[in-house]
């Protein structure tokens, strides 16, 4: 008998990844290719929507022939994705309005602000258990209805845009429903990640009315939403397509719900941390949607077919890699990889704290003209006291959403479940573990977020019978135990927090 795998795309903010995942949750092929970050202005970050689609299927093709695999062998693909990025495109063509608003965009922080000002932010959160902030969807679509060039589209007049959305001549979604679309024609996106567009209400579990005439988007652009394991399936793959076969695409995850759902965190108050682009904490919240006290996002953890949706608290941490990137590009490192040999030549940073807030600062502190500070700097500064800071960073700001997500749901995390590319690097993950002061469990698997959205699809295809089949497959690659005391730990963190204040509403309109 053939062999059959899970196929899963892992749309991504810097690269588009697909792996081939067999019965025991082990990759057996991988492909990745990354695309351009654009930058038109400050603050402001966009991705081409047809690069991403042209890397995606390049990826697939590359990983199934590099191990053998016939497109027929697989039985279901998943899809996961970076959140909120928003795309909107020519429903009869295919082709984007405008490139995608990335998540880490700030293009539209006046209009939050505008919000703030009309004390809307409650009324917000109530709904959709988000803060109201430029990185979710609602006011990114709303940029792009407004101000998309129209020379995209066969239209000739900006003002055709909203029309033509009305009129259901245009789509909008999050990156998953824009390969979902291309994959199978249809205009679908899951539960998760319509939970993070500001346009959803997460209790209704519906696209919410008044906030689509608040941010004046037309309900007939929006994707249908759907469980993110799907016995119906979202569509087939088309036989006289790219794949050349006809393959259920059935499960889609935003990637921090994929990464806890690959992590097997299905029980009310198993936690996991991401540390990609940036670093997201995600607690299973049971079927309650628990409302944060201390800054953290109410979102939906997930949904299984004919079940009732689980939710989850989330501490978003926009920048922990991409400070590690930036220490590449101003050539303080060579690659990721020296971070940890450079860090641990000094004992410590001598004092110098760094804050990458580089797009604003998310939970808990949710400040979006917050700005990129290096404090505590002498003459004898050296450029591994400034590589260190900058892992300490990612540390701190973990600890910030940690002692949050402790005092909302009134849960001690005990072990703290890590996956992404940062937690290769042995340092970062002891030192999390010391200024956390919590044992760190990283798994064998370490790419959770691709592993999470190919359990959903298997489930919905039964490919595996059950969640418990999938907790089976999670095994530990190492663990981590604090090294330090906690009144030390508790020093440097104090200390953190006097560097968080010198960042805080650095970034100001010019007119001002």
């Amino acid at each position: 008998m053939t062999d059959t795998y899970i196929g899963a795309i892992d749309q991504g903010t810097t690269g588009t990844r697909f792996m081939v995942f067999d019965h025991d949750g082990q990759v057996v092929a991988n492909a990745y290719e990354t695309h351009e970050q654009i930058y038109p202005e400050p603050g402001w970050v966009e991705h081409d929507p047809m690069e991403i689609w042209e890397n995606t299927k390049q990826v697939v093709l590359e990983a199934l022939e590099a191990e053998s695999i016939d497109p027929e062998q697989l039985e279901g693909i998943g899809i996961t994705n970076q959140r909120e990025t928003t795309i909107i495109w020519d429903k009869e063509n295919g082709r984007p309005i405008h490139n995608a608003i990335v998540w880490q965009d700030r293009r539209t922080t006046d209009r939050v602000e505008q919000l703030q000002d009309e004390d809307k932010v409650e009324w917000i959160r109530g709904k959709t258990g988000l803060e109201a902030d430029a990185y979710f969807s609602a006011t990114k679509t709303e940029w792009l209805l407004e101000n998309a060039e129209p020379l995209k589209m066969q239209a000739s007049r900006a003002q055709d845009v909203h029309d033509r959305a009305k009129a259901g001549e245009l789509c909008m979604g999050t990156p998953d429903s824009w390969v979902i679309y291309n994959l199978t024609g249809n205009h679908i996106t899951d539960v998760t990640n319509a939970s993070r567009t500001m346009l959803y209400n997460i209790h209704d579990m519906e696209w919410d009315q008044e906030l689509l005439e608040e941010f004046d988007v037309p309900e007939a652009m929006l994707p249908e939403v759907r469980p993110s394991s799907d016995e119906n399936y979202y569509g087939y793959t088309d036989p006289d397509g790219f794949l050349g076969a006809e393959i259920p695409v059935a499960g889609a995850l935003g990637d921090q719900q994929a990464a806890l759902f690959g992590q097997t965190c299905f029980d009310e108050g198993d936690a996991k941390n991401t540390y990609g682009t940036g670093s997201f904490y995600l607690m299973n919240t049971g079927t309650e949607a628990v409302e944060s006290e201390h800054g953290l996002l109410t979102t939906v953890g997930f949904q299984m077919s004919g079940e009732p949706v689980q939710y989850a608290l989330e501490g978003s941490i926009f920048i922990t890699g991409a400070a590690i990137e930036w220490l590449e590009d101003v050539d303080l490192i060579n690659n990721a990889a020296q971070t940890a040999d450079l860090a641990s030549s000094v004992d410590s940073t001598d004092d110098v704290y760094m804050v990458p807030a580089f797009t604003g600062l998310g939970a808990p502190h949710w400040d979006g003209r917050a700005r990129g500070t290096i404090v505590g700097m002498t003459r004898g500064t050296k450029k591994e006291h400034i590589v260190r800071a900058t892992l300490e960073s990612i540390a701190y700001q973990t600890r910030d959403v940690a002692e949050a997500m402790e005092a909302d749901s009134g849960i001690e995390t005990t072990t703290l479940r890590v996956d992404g590319g940062a937690v290769k690097n042995n340092f970062l993950t002891q030192l999390q573990s010391d200024i956390i002061q919590t044992d760190i469990a990283r798994p064998e698997v370490d790419e959770t977020t691709a592993l999470g959205s190919a359990y959903a699809a298997g489930l919905a295809v039964g490919y595996w019978e059950s969640v418990d089949k999938l907790r089976d497959n999670w095994q530990i690659d190492r663990e981590f135990t604090p090294e330090i005391d906690a009144a030390e730990a508790d020093k440097m963190y104090d200390r953190w927090d006097d560097a968080v204040e010198r960042s805080l509403e650095w970034a100001q309109d010019e007119e001002e």
